[in-house]
């Protein structure tokens, strides 16, 4: 059985690498992936811009309000990548 290793540190001060250009979908053929990266882009966005103020040891009503909206972000981005999701059919038509 395969373990996941555990996640550690504040996954805001962490920085992500820039996605290479050939993950980059056309948006006429893949119209749900497209949104999923734009969303995806501005989680980005805005997770380096809430490490940027906790850094400079900001905790007021702005943090809240950046951090609701990367909430938001991340739950349409799993609401979107459920579309994705086909689901299965064993045996046949029931």
């Amino acid at each position: 059985m395969a373990t996941q290793g555990q996640i550690t540190g504040n996954r805001l001060a962490t920085r992500t690498k820039p996605r290479p250009a050939a993950n980059k979908f056309p948006a006429g053929r893949f119209p749900i992936q497209r949104e999923i990266q734009r969303l995806e882009d501005e989680l980005s966005a805005y997770n380096e811009r809430l490490a940027e103020l906790e850094g400079e040891g900001h905790r007021g009503h702005a943090v809240e309000v950046l951090k609701a909206n990367a909430i938001d972000f991340a739950r349409q981005i799993d609401e979107l990548r459920s579309l994705l999701i086909a689901p299965t059919k064993k045996g046949g038509p029931s």
